[in-house]
């Protein structure tokens, strides 16, 4: 069977358009209704603050993301929203920031709308009814969260994604003016999570032409931006952003992703970081990308910190190994229909030592 592919609505891509946003929002608000904007506190005393059109009705929820988004978090989020008038629907969720801000803007949505804890959907194809209309706005540009189908969420057991057709955004705004002036660190190591995205997308089983054809476009313009630079690089990067998402949503990622969900999970390790650190030991199984993600993190002056991975336990390393080996799809990507057989439990704590340092 094919996949029926679910697609962003709408978008609009170029230097200025967030001011369109309040028109864009016009077209969905009701008589009576509201909005809720979630975004991410950094922008709390920033000029950006003054350019969200927030009505008078409307609600503004500033939301912490210096952790990874949880189900809980997901949960007090939407019991804020459903009593703020009433248990009336809003008109619509905006979600401004990162990836995490952005996947709690999908979560909630989703959450609005059906039954019970964030929780009880992480998986694939859970969510049974439509989310609200909602709208993601980056201010970063890596992780392909504006176009994914999934809100990556850590629950009680596991680091698992809200996998749904219904998770996608209704719309989505890019402006690269807004990913002006993110700190060196940040700045790289999202955007490693995009070109990782493509480099496990174009050497996986999964590929097909549809993913090859976004991944190999998008590796090419983070080759631009982190080996050669420019003034048009925020522009190419939030591109690539977009296409990478494009590419794995109708393939996978593979290993590294699924190593960093554990480190995520156990020791709340970021995304980005976490990424970088697994893709750092895996030459074995990428050696041409590891080793121009070497160049670029040597062009750009990276050296990778494993602050937060002190100390940690042979217990821990179990729970991160439990948590990477429930991702098969992400495996079978990497190494085919007997990836069990290629990477037992042995060999993947083997990783997470080399990850840890203790290898």
């Amino acid at each position: 069977m094919f996949r029926n592919f679910k697609t962003v609505s709408r978008f609009i891509f170029g230097r200025g358009c967030f001011a369109q946003l309040s028109d864009i929002l016009a077209e969905q608000r009701k008589d009576r209704g509201f909005m809720v904007f979630l975004v991410d506190d950094v922008f709390m005393e920033t000029p950006l603050k003054d350019r969200i059109p927030v009505s008078t009705e409307d609600l503004l929820i500033w939301v912490n993301v210096d952790h990874e988004p949880t189900t809980r978090y997901v949960d007090d989020l939407t019991h804020q929203v459903k009593g703020f008038k009433d248990d009336h629907l809003p008109d619509g969720v905006i979600g401004i920031g990162g990836g995490s801000t952005m996947d709690l803007a999908k979560a909630v949505s989703l959450m609005l709308t059906n039954p019970g804890s964030s929780a009880d959907y992480q998986g694939w194809d859970l969510i049974k009814n439509p989310a609200v209309f909602h709208v993601g706005i980056p201010t970063l540009s890596g992780t392909g969260a504006e176009v994914s189908r999934t809100a990556v969420l850590s629950g009680p057991e596991k680091k698992l994604g809200l996998n749904s057709d219904y998770t996608v955004f209704d719309q989505v705004v890019l402006d690269p003016e807004l990913i002006a002036g993110v700190p060196g660190n940040q700045h790289f190591y999202t955007g490693m999570d995009c070109y990782i995205h493509c480099v496990e997308s174009l050497t996986g089983t999964y590929l097909n032409a549809f993913s090859q054809a976004h991944g190999e476009k998008a590796i090419q313009l983070c080759q631009e931006v982190f080996l050669e630079g420019g003034p048009d690089s925020d522009d190419k990067l939030m591109m690539a952003s977009y296409m990478g998402g494009m590419s794995i949503a109708y393939s996978q990622v593979g290993i590294c992703h699924a190593l960093s969900y554990g480190l995520a999970f156990v020791r709340g390790i970021h995304h980005g970081i976490g990424n970088c650190l697994a893709f750092d030991c895996l030459e074995e199984y990428y050696p041409e990308g590891v080793r121009e993600f070497h160049r670029m993190m040597e062009k750009h002056r990276i050296v990778l910190s494993r602050k937060g991975l002190e100390n940690v336990g042979s217990e821990e390393v179990e729970k991160m190994i439990d948590v990477a080996l429930m991702l098969d799809p992400l495996w079978e990507n990497a190494l085919g229909a007997d990836w069990k057989q290629k990477m037992p439990r042995e060999k993947v704590r083997e990783l997470y030592e080399d990850i840890l340092g203790q290898g």
